[in-house]
């Protein structure tokens, strides 16, 4: 296939059903895995751009503790909560796959395959065991300190350093439910995946692949194959979750970040039956004959589970899958200076913002902001005071300037370009595509070409009065063409800009940059943002 006829799948790490999404998650994986898909759209490519709720991880089960409230009630309302958050964000998204029988089907059937094929191997293992509550800990329900780097953690992985602690590595752990409750150790015989046992297919993947990925993520990798890779739990002694299908491990549940792969492949097939894109088995986008381009977006707590775990899930099934071709990590994106954390109420959740805010502006402000190579912060203040002065007001100036220049312009037929307008209209659309193509997709460098292409738009719309009087060479075809240029690139991140414009008529195309006439339309200006009113970390933003 040529590269604009190329399927792409890009896959939106998926949220944890146990709280709605603030707009730290927002900033990360989801809006930018949204500027992508909507780009690859408006270049011509076929697209889907999906993910799905991860109902089986044990932070279920400890949130619904905390709250006084089930597993299945806390999901139910997460999901629709999530899906809200979505929705409001103006996401390609067509909403988000249920999870039905189906989607467990899927995953039977995956591991099932890997089981015959003899992928998995038994192990007998220490695990973390609550004594008075009786239960197993794994992931959210054990916490601790890391081994790596001696920052508290939770069980499965480090959120700080990104190593796997699994099994019995996790030191002085802590029943999260109950810190009270003596851990004690329990051998049991499991199902493991051996990461080693790929260790020359992983080596020579990220020989050609991490250049694709950004450099704190590339260390961590780095730091991963520099050591013995862990076995994986496929199956563990636990009761939330899907039941493990295997006779060496009776009254086992599914480790649940098995389900990543048959999850994301279940969520594409789900995805192209909403767009009428249907058919097929349920892995069928992914297989390797039709060969789409596969991108992750995540946080960079999930390096190891996203770039080693899902990998070697593909891999174990040998050559049936496509593999990712890039994997756009996000750092850390922080409130006011600190952590978003939700046991603080330390928080503002993107429903709530977005409620208060116009949508463009807060998908711009997180985009300029966008915490890709370190942490960034969020503030309601900033968010005003940034948008107001470098997005709206001078959006708004050069709303008004080609209005003016192209008053007495006959707009009944479409106005001609020169070579010379063509030129610096191609010119811009290069860089942003430098923004927006991999391996080197940057939100806050397309947000602040947004502004740069502004300024020099605003100088140029000013000088075809001058051409009227024989001073300027510029013409308001050119005009037109190069403001229609940079509203087409910016629409990937000001989507109701776009929507409205595309309502008109106008040809947000990205092709479109090099036409020879244009028709006459209006440059849509920006709505305000308000002075912050209460919006508040402790009050408003926390439920």
């Amino acid at each position: 296939m040529t590269g604009r006829t190329r399927p792409a799948i890009v896959i939106a790490a998926t949220p944890t059903s146990n709280g709605d999404l603030h707009v730290g998650h927002m900033a990360g994986p989801y809006l930018s895995g949204d500027v992508y898909a909507r780009y690859l759209r408006a270049d011509g490519r076929p697209v889907i751009y999906t993910t799905c709720t991860d109902d089986s991880q044990s932070y279920v089960v400890s949130t619904a503790h905390r709250l006084g409230t089930t597993p299945e009630e806390l999901v139910e309302t997460s999901t629709a909560k999530i899906e809200r958050s979505l929705e409001a964000m103006g996401t390609l998204m067509v909403g988000l796959p249920p999870i039905d029988d189906r989607y467990r089907r899927t995953v039977l059937d995956y591991v099932t395959d890997l089981h015959a094929a003899d992928r998995f191997r038994l192990r007998t293992v220490r695990l973390p065991y609550a004594k008075n509550a009786g239960r197993f800990l794994y992931d959210g329900l054990v916490s601790g300190t890391c081994p790596v780097c001696m920052a508290g953690s939770c069980g499965g992985a480090c959120e700080n350093c990104g190593h796997p602690n699994n099994f019995d590595e996790l030191i002085d752990p802590k029943y999260t439910i109950d810190p009270t409750d003596p851990v004690v150790y329990r051998e049991q015989t499991i199902l493991v995946l051996p990461m080693e046992e790929y260790r020359d297919r992983l080596t020579s993947y990220y020989a050609s692949r991490t250049p694709r990925w950004r450099p704190h993520a590339k260390q961590l990798i780095g730091e991963l194959l520099a050591r013995p890779l862990p076995d994986v739990p496929v199956t563990f002694p636990g009761t939330w979750g899907i039941a493990a299908p295997f006779p060496e491990t009776p009254g086992q549940i599914l480790y649940p970040w098995i389900e990543g792969m048959p999850a994301a492949m279940y969520s594409t097939w789900w995805s192209a039956n909403q767009l009428g894109e249907g058919g097929g088995d349920t892995d069928h986008h992914w297989r390797a004959e039709r060969d789409a381009e596969l991108v992750y977006f995540h946080g960079f707590d999930n390096v190891y589970h996203w770039g080693l775990v899902d990998l070697v899930m593909l891999l174990a099934h040998g050559d049936r899958y496509v593999t990712p071709e890039s994997n756009v990590c996000n750092e850390f994106y922080d409130l006011d200076g600190e952590k978003f954390s939700t046991s603080r109420n330390h928080l503002i959740w993107s429903a709530d913002l977005l409620a208060e805010v116009p949508r463009d502006l807060v998908r711009f402000f997180l985009a300029l902001t966008a915490p890709e190579y370190q942490r960034t912060n969020f503030s309601r203040d900033a968010l005003h005071a940034v948008t107001t002065r470098r997005l709206v007001e001078p959006w708004n100036e050069l709303a008004e300037a080609v209005s003016l220049a192209l008053v007495g312009v006959d707009a009944s037929a479409p106005l001609r370009t020169t070579e010379d307008g063509r030129h610096r209209a191609a010119a811009m659309m290069e860089r942003f595509r430098l923004c927006y193509e991999l391996p080197n997709f940057s939100l806050g460098r397309a947000a602040e070409t947004v502004i740069t292409q502004l300024g020099r738009l605003r100088v140029l719309a000013r000088s075809v009065d001058g051409r009227r009087n024989g001073h300027s060479p510029v013409s308001p075809g050119d005009l037109l063409l190069e403001t229609r240029t940079l509203l087409a690139c910016a629409a990937p991140i000001l989507v109701d800009v776009a929507d409205a414009l595309l309502a008109e008529g106008v040809d947000l195309a990205l092709a479109s940059a090099r036409a020879e006439s244009v028709p006459a339309f209006r440059f849509p200006p920006l709505p305000s943002t308000t002075t912050p009113t209460g919006l508040s970390p402790a009050l408003d933003g926390a439920r």
